[in-house]
């Protein structure tokens, strides 16, 4: 196949193929969609779209704190601030604005309902009593809509739901512009809006920087490893091939470049780069042993393609395993990655072969001296581990055992900002809404009345509703809630003159008295709350990002209440929402990770079985490779890192990759038998043979996944830590493991 006239053909294509993409390009696109890793095929996100179709999207906000000291009750702070909020009412895709600049208390008196500006701040001498309510006996305002000190104003905007987002951009950049023209010089500004459009503008910034920096790590270990013009012009070519191909790919079937896609060129080039060290290897052992050029290029890329073709294959798998999660994020940062590693492994041997046919001379320096210290340090390593192999084989045990106790007390917690560096503004602006105003992170409850009930508004259903958000209030230590409940209590303190002290259920003949301006007060709650039969509702607050895991026992107090204290014949609660549902996706990350591995172990399992007819085999083969795994989780636990879900896919990968390695062995082991050879004898020449190369591809892979420490979101700095960890420990336990134990069972594999 790899004949010169063949190769000529094939390089053709691959040019033809990269040409096309270059006049049919595909647009380029960057997204970041929370949504994207919400669990799919669950349930829970079910009744989530059904609860968001009968109000609204929960997260679809953003918040805006304006600041002064002392305090923010000057009549000349209050105006300009008023005249920011005007302006940002008349943008296009705002729906609304809620702040005390907006809002108006009711008040009940004989001739029906009238509304009274909470804020007046053209009156001084009614502004300081306002100041005097809010920060006095208010437990409505204060902590909500003004903060504890009195000195920041909150003005909670509320965007076009399900923005996408190009007008979510656009309607940030208006919006800050409206602000830095304010003349208020204080203020603070987070939401998803601005989230996805900073999440978006890093991973461009670092798209760019790893292309650049894979390409100088790349040249440098060409230049040391090959130290010809040709061993490095030529591998530069095959991965820019290959890695334009899977990018244009994803990009033609609406796949945008995303948090997950930052790795794609490093990796693509790691793995592309340990191929074709395995062809260039074999092709100079080819010419120094006295194959002429041509022969040489064809015997190495014959003997070879198999064997590259099933490590290439197995590492695809790694990451292909991840679309069978049910995260959207995952399922295709897998899928397409899984396919550019084969893409990439075509675009090897279509594009090798015939620039080495062009370009490599008919001669190539004698190494002869090197290769020599090489077999020799390999002969060494081997004697090494027969003479301990005893030994070696405890260690092993024993590590593994303390790092399987690490596993079992690993952590699963995740955070909606943890990928972002710690430096960076965005979540400097979130923990200061969680520190001023109770929260930046939405907390959704859907209220139904129980069988029991007439509807949310009947006194024994609020009854039950009250200790619901007392709860709420005391456990997730809430910011204000909006809820029917409150509107209730709103309407309570209206008959009563608005003294602060009648902010509570009423009696039930009070209750009879203000039902009947129930559907007028409904229209002035700034989001929508009940239903029109009244017989549904929500409860819409927010609580600081304190963690899944955190997070996860509050819920766990939440249902235990809920079971012993709430009748549900009365009130069926539940609750839902969008950090809901990604808190979700981080506590299933041990099943995600199970569905992967589950995966991957047994693809590779039936590969190995396959070539050598024997399970045993394929059980020892395994080995070498499930351990690193554990070790990592050791590592993990030892330095507080926490599983979560964009963490979990460090295992799939790395064992996708690490086991080429294995193959490669078990691949030599495997034709070294089949030439006749003793088992102790064929083991010991696939050692000598094969040492090299999986310590030059390993190196080159730990050095390739190291560059991605450099990246400043979270979950590539810990891919390319724990990955880098995860194929040190596989060099280990294939060069020193894997021998040891095919000698100690010898007779059980055969």
């Amino acid at each position: 196949m790899f004949t010169k006239k063949n190769s000529f053909w094939l390089l053709g294509l691959a040019v033809l193929m990269t040409l096309l993409i270059g006049v049919f390009r595909p647009t380029v696109l960057f997204d970041y969609d929370f949504e994207s890793f919400f669990p799919q095929d669950d349930e829970e996100l079910s009744f989530y779209q059904d609860f968001r179709s009968r109000f609204e999207n929960d997260n679809d906000y953003l918040l805006i704190a304006l600041g002064r000291n002392p305090d923010i009750f000057d009549s000349v702070f209050l105006a300009a601030a008023n005249s920011l909020n005007e302006n940002l009412k008349n943008l296009d895709r705002v729906d609304k604005t809620v702040s005390l600049l907006d809002l108006e208390e009711p008040r009940l008196n004989p001739f029906g309902i009238r509304y009274r500006r909470i804020l007046d701040w053209e009156n001084q001498e009614t502004l300081n009593a306002s100041e005097e309510t809010i920060l006095g006996s208010s437990s409505q305002w204060k902590g909500n809509l003004v903060n504890e000190n009195g000195n920041y104003l909150l003005i909670i905007l509320k965007n076009q739901q399900r923005i996408s987002k190009e007008d979510g951009d656009l309607l940030y950049q208006q919006i800050k512009n409206l602000v830095e023209g304010s003349g208020i010089i204080d203020y603070h500004i987070a939401g998803k809006i601005r989230a996805q459009g900073e999440f978006v503008q890093l991973m461009q910034e670092e798209f760019s920087f790893f292309l650049g920096i894979s390409g100088l790590l790349i040249v440098l270990l060409l230049v040391s490893i090959f130290r010809t013009w040709w061993g490095v012009l030529v591998p530069l070519v095959v991965l820019f091939f290959g890695i334009i191909w899977t990018i244009a790919l994803s990009l033609y079937f609406g796949k945008p470049l995303d948090v997950m896609s930052v790795m794609q060129p490093t990796i693509l080039a790691v793995v592309g780069l340990a191929a074709l060290i395995h062809f260039f290897n074999q092709y100079l052992t080819q010419i120094r042993n006295g194959f002429k050029k041509d022969d040489a290029i064809q015997k190495s890329f014959s003997e070879l393609s198999l064997a590259v073709f099933l490590t290439s294959f197995t590492t695809a798998l790694g990451f292909v395993s991840l679309y069978f999660t049910n995260i959207p994020s995952l399922k295709f940062f897998g899928l397409f990655t899984g396919i550019g590693v084969m893409l990439m492994f075509f675009a090897v041997i279509w594009i090798a072969p015939g620039m080495l046919y062009l370009l490599t001379p008919f001669k190539v320096t004698d190494y002869d001296s090197f290769s020599v210290m090489w077999r020799n340090g390999m002969r060494r390593a081997f004697l090494w581990t027969m003479s301990y192999f005893k030994l070696i084989f405890g260690v092993f045990v024993f590590l593994t055992i303390l790092s399987g106790i690490g596993l079992s007390k690993l952590q699963v917690n995740g955070y909606i900002l943890d990928d972002l560096p710690e430096n960076n503004s965005l979540k400097g602006e979130f923990e200061f809404f969680d520190k001023e105003f109770g929260g930046s992170k939405p907390l959704e409850i859907s209220l139904e009345t129980g069988t029991e009930g007439s509807d949310l508004m009947q006194f024994e259903v609020l009854k039950e509703q009250e200790k619901l958000e007392n709860f709420l209030k005391e456990t997730f230590n809430t910011s204000a809630i909006v809820s029917p409940l409150a509107l209730v209590k709103s309407l309570n303190k209206a008959t009563n003159g608005g003294n602060e002290k009648a902010y509570t259920v009423p009696s039930q003949g009070q209750l009879k008295r203000i039902l009947p301006y129930m559907e007028k007060a409904i229209e002035t709650v700034p989001l929508q709350i009940l239903s029109s039969d009244l017989k549904s509702g929500r409860i819409s607050t927010r609580t600081e990002d304190m963690g899944s895991l955190e997070s996860g026992r509050m819920k766990t107090k939440l249902e235990e209440f809920l079971k012993t204290e709430i009748n549900p014949g009365l009130l069926e609660v539940r609750i839902t929402g969008t950090s809901h549902l990604i808190d979700i996706s981080h506590e299933s990350v041990t099943v995600q990770m199970a569905k992967g591995l589950g995966f991957a172990f047994v693809i590779v399992a039936v590969i190995i079985g396959f070539l050598f007819r024997s399970w045993k085999m394929a059980s020892v083969a395994l080995v070498p490779n499930i351990i690193p795994l554990v070790w990592v989780c050791g590592i993990m636990y030892l330095f507080g890192i926490e599983l979560k879900l964009t963490t979990s896919i460090i295992f799939t990968v790395a064992f996708g990759i690490a086991v080429d390695d294995t193959i490669h062995f078990m691949t030599k082991l495997n034709v070294e038998l089949a030439k006749g050879k003793s088992w102790l004898y064929s083991i010991k020449s696939t050692y000598l043979e094969t040492g090299k190369a999986i310590i030059l591809t390993s190196l080159v892979l730990v050095f390739g996944f190291s560059v991605l420490t450099l990246s400043e979101f979270g979950v590539t700095f810990y891919s390319g830590l724990l990955i880098s960890t995860a194929l040190i420990f596989a060099l280990l336990a294939d060069l020193i493991l894997l021998p040891v134990l095919l000698v100690m069972l010898k007779n059980k594999v055969r």
